[in-house]
């Protein structure tokens, strides 16, 4: 009997769409599994984030990926990046010295049945996963094994975004990677229902097709663990998403907002540098201008777009770290309203990158919006008593934990914890 176990990431499919009428085969799989019905995610909801916090049990300020883009001290002074490129991890490498800033589940169970990773996510949220090649990561933009070698072409991950590239890498990841390769930890993250969300608005046809396609791929999934169930193995099996989505009400312009008063000294200086995450808006400071900060937050708060403005020691509380470039973190206002289609969580978000666009009355994420704070958690396996719900405290950070305690691994130096801590595995 082999212990293993298996992680199923819909991106973008927040709790209160996890119901008959929308995911069937989530709510039926609910029945056999212990829901958590106030699971968290981490700020800034994003994807690249939450990544990269499940792989480490730690929140943003310990493994230091703060965003989906963020700014890196270059020569002593805040660049902006975006962690979505593939070339991220080995330039953050290049720079700081370190992909993150502490280990992974990958390499944490290197030498102990090893993992894989199907990801149609952004190739940075894929490789977050797994950022120094301890074990293999699929992505359609580039699929590595041990040490980063890339894997021969013709094993590559060859899908598209959406839909049909999620249904195909799916059935991949079960009859190749769950059947055959069998490692001790297995990761399969879709893109869906979260690209339908960003390019529709929540509760229109398209976004409901996308929720259920993520639907069909967790039954595939699960039907799969079921048959190693059968043959002896001893499956922990977790079916969640990352974080929800709001309906975008408007865009701001926050670097343009800060010039505008005097507390920024152009659109693409780097005396302060925005970095814009969906609903969310992380501000760096160059040293020079450090003490600028207070006033910074201070505006902030003062503006009808603002909700959360965090400086300093504040930003704790959110789960990053002070004392170092990261000076305010902002979530824009958000509300309850419901949108055209009924869909209740409305939000401002900031203004994109050069060469992106946020639609409005389309989904977003990244701030602290009830909504998209919300995503779903259900663990079905040893410890997890069938058609439960555990009601207390449960986030990103306690999977990493929960899969060594399930796997016999030592879980140090992770803020979360096992989920398992209250039953007996």
């Amino acid at each position: 009997m082999a212990r293993r176990a298996v992680i199923v990431m819909l991106d973008g499919l927040r709790r209160d769409f996890v119901r008959p009428d929308l995911t069937p085969e989530l709510h039926a799989l609910a029945a056999d599994a212990c829901v958590f019905p106030d699971s968290a995610t981490v700020f800034p909801s994003c994807t690249r984030v939450a990544s990269a916090s499940i792989a480490t049990g730690c929140r943003p300020g310990r493994h230091g990926i703060e965003g989906n883009t963020l700014a890196l001290m270059e020569d002593g002074r805040p660049v902006l990046r975006d962690v979505g490129p593939p070339g991220f991890f080995a330039h953050r490498r290049a720079v700081t010295g370190r992909a993150m800033d502490v280990p992974t589940l990958a390499e944490r169970v290197a030498g102990h049945g090893g993992s894989i990773v199907f990801s149609n996510v952004s190739p940075g949220a894929a490789f977050a996963l797994d950022p120094d090649g301890h074990g293999f990561v699929y992505h359609r933009a580039l699929s590595a094994g041990p040490g980063g070698i890339p894997v021969p072409a013709g094993d590559a991950l060859a899908v598209g975004p959406g839909i049909e590239g999620d249904r195909a890498m799916t059935e991949r990841f079960c009859d190749e990677v769950l059947l055959h390769r069998r490692p001790a930890l297995a990761v399969l993250w879709c893109g869906s229902p979260d690209t339908g969300l960003h390019a529709n608005p929540p509760g229109s046809p398209a976004a409901v097709e996308a929720v259920a396609a993520a639907d069909l791929c967790a039954r595939r999934v699960a039907a799969t663990c079921r048959r190693l169930e059968e043959n002896g193995d001893e499956v922990l099996l977790i079916v969640a998403s990352d974080h929800g989505h709001q309906t975008v009400e408007a865009v701001v312009d926050v670097a343009g907002a800060l010039v505008d008063a005097g507390l920024k000294d152009a659109p693409e200086s780097d005396d302060v540098v925005v970095a814009p995450n969906g609903t969310a808006a992380l501000i760096y400071l160059h040293p020079a201008a450090a003490a600028r900060a207070p006033a910074i937050a201070g505006f902030l708060r003062d503006r009808p777009w603002a909700g959360r403005v965090a400086e300093g020691e504040e930003l704790r509380s959110l789960g990053l770290s002070p004392g170092g470039p990261l000076a305010v973190a902002l979530s824009l206002r958000d509300d309850d309203a419901p949108n055209a289609h009924g869909v209740p969580g409305r939000s401002f978000a900031a203004a994109a990158g050069p060469g992106k666009a946020v639609a409005i009355g389309c989904g977003q994420h990244g701030g602290l919006g009830r909504y998209e704070r919300m995503p779903f958690l259900m663990i079905r396996g040893p410890g997890f008593p069938a058609g439960t719900r555990s009601p207390g405290p449960a986030s990103l950070i306690d999977f990493a934990p929960t899969v060594l305690r399930h796997l016999g691994l030592a879980a140090d130096g992770m803020d979360g914890g096992p989920l398992q801590l209250a039953r007996d595995p």
